[in-house]
């Protein structure tokens, strides 16, 4: 089946709410959409925190109980999935220590760049590490006596981080937002009664019925406490921005507002820019659910074709135990995915999806549309073909495994046995935005990677790493044979 692109992670924080634990809660429910591996809650009282996490969906993780736990006026939430790190519960956020500056609990949005590499020099400097996430890295530069006299040493930090990362960190008495200075990453600032929350997404503001005040910006720290909110620029030299476009192709939830820009209207122009790129003759539009709605809506919309939710989509798929590939063909695709035949039977069809990350699910839709009748079967794609890997914290795979990277458009039409293919254009997508395209990343479409990295060096990094003496009989006997060469 197709894999899609996984999301990120979504952050959550709020100061100075009686009902802390349970607002994080629910600010996290709302951005349930950004991961779904692990979740977890983290409270301040002022003294003393108190966390709770666990795998899998928010709603399975806490209950009433739970919460009533969670005592503070103050929490940090965070909803995961995997971009670095592997699925274990060790590795869910948010994460916590309690050092000589204190308790500080992080967490964490992004993928960095230079994580293998600072992580190698922590540890010369005997840092120990629990987990393998980028967010541990942080806390512990965090937690570092300041050498430099700094008088901010949370700027210091930052200062030393490359790649993508929006934070959300509490201390016990503090709430800290921060973003990366190209800014790959949403977070934005919400105020509920003289309360203030910090959210990856707007949706979730609106779900705790929050004020939404303004985004952080690129390289700014937003400093809460009982003075109010502080803001500082971390990085006043950065000229470049590179918001991740992807959040307005599909990752971001349609009611959230980004940059001044709500989602849903964006995909909905990819949509109509689709249509004037790509005006084709046919009896039906149909979306790929629910990541494709938008687009074809603006599609329909400009074309005058009408649009038909054919594919039902089973909102209830959970994992299963069984493998019925033996009993029920493609069971897999056609469980997400149920087609209403009648809507598609003897009509020219156009269907619309968000990407083609590998296209063996986007084939069975169209084997799938052909079998029930249809005449015609028109694949409409809503962003350009993925080229590249992404190492900012979207799951694509390395090139290798990229339709895109390695076929032509006529392979991919071939293979996914479609009458035609065809992509928007980088400039459709752009201008769907309304904003320039020197505001974002698109590396994965273009190759451009604001954030240089070399991938050899980390490779290097985990190689030895990977073949470190682990047991002290093993240093010992090194340590001797050391000894009989002299």
């Amino acid at each position: 089946m197709q894999i899609y692109p996984k999301h990120y992670c979504g952050v959550f924080g709020i100061f100075g709410h009686p009902n802390a634990a349970e607002l994080a809660y629910y600010g996290l429910y709302a951005l349930q959409h950004r991961g779904q591996e692990s979740a977890g809650i983290v409270t301040s009282d002022g003294r003393n925190f108190r966390a709770h996490r666990g795998m899998g969906l928010v709603p399975q993780i806490f209950n009433g109980e739970i919460l009533h736990q969670l005592i503070g006026s103050v929490a940090v939430g965070h909803t995961r999935y995997s971009t670095t790190g592997s699925s274990q519960l060790k590795n869910a956020q948010p994460l916590t220590v309690d050092c000589a500056r204190g308790q500080i609990a992080i967490a964490h949005n992004g993928n960095l760049t230079n994580a293998a590499r600072l992580r190698d020099e922590l540890e010369a400097r005997g840092s120990i590490f629990q987990t393998t996430v980028d967010s541990e890295i942080i806390l512990h530069l965090l937690a570092q006596p300041d050498a430099n006299g700094s008088k901010n040493p949370f700027v210091h930090s930052l200062r030393k981080l490359e790649g993508a990362y929006s934070l959300v960190i509490m201390t016990e008495k503090e709430l800290i937002g921060a973003r990366d200075p190209f800014g790959f990453r949403p977070l934005c600032i919400g105020k509920l009664g003289d309360a203030y929350v910090l959210s990856s997404e707007t949706c979730a503001l609106d779900l705790i019925h929050a004020k939404f005040i303004r985004d952080v910006a690129p390289g700014e720290i937003v400093i809460i406490n009982e003075q109010g909110l502080q803001s500082l620029q971390a990085f006043p030299e950065q000229q470049r921005h590179a918001f991740c476009i992807f959040e307005y192709v599909y990752f971001a939830r349609p009611d959230s507002t980004i940059a001044g820009r709500n989602v849903y209207k964006v995909r909905v122009e990819m949509g109509r820019q689709l249509a004037r790129e790509y005006p084709i003759q046919a009896d039906v539009i149909v979306p790929v659910p629910d990541s494709g709605n938008c687009a074809a809506l603006g599609y329909s919309l400009e074309s005058g074709i009408p649009y038909e939710m054919a594919f039902v989509r089973n909102h209830y798929v959970g994992r299963s135990f069984l493998q019925p590939s033996q009993l029920i063909r493609d069971f897999n695709v056609r469980v997400k995915l149920n087609l209403i035949c009648e809507l598609v039977k003897d009509k020219r069809v156009i269907v619309v999806d968000d990407s083609i990350v590998r296209g063996t699910t986007c084939k069975a839709r169209v084997n799938n549309l052909k079998e029930a009748g249809a005449k015609e079967v028109h694949v409409l794609v809503s962003c350009p073909p993925h080229m590249n890997p992404c190492v900012y914290g979207i799951d694509f795979p390395d090139r290798s495994k990229l339709m895109a990277a390695n076929h032509s458009l006529e392979e991919i039409r071939r293979y996914i046995n479609a009458d035609s293919l065809n992509y928007l254009s980088q400039e459709g997508m752009v201008a769907a935005t309304g904003l320039p395209k020197s505001s974002f990343c698109m590396a994965c479409y273009d190759g451009d990677y604001p954030v240089a990295f070399d991938p050899s060096v980390d490779k290097h990094i985990i190689e030895r790493r990977s073949g470190r003496v682990t047991s002290l009989s093993e240093t010992l006997a090194q340590e001797r044979a050391q000894i009989k060469l002299l």
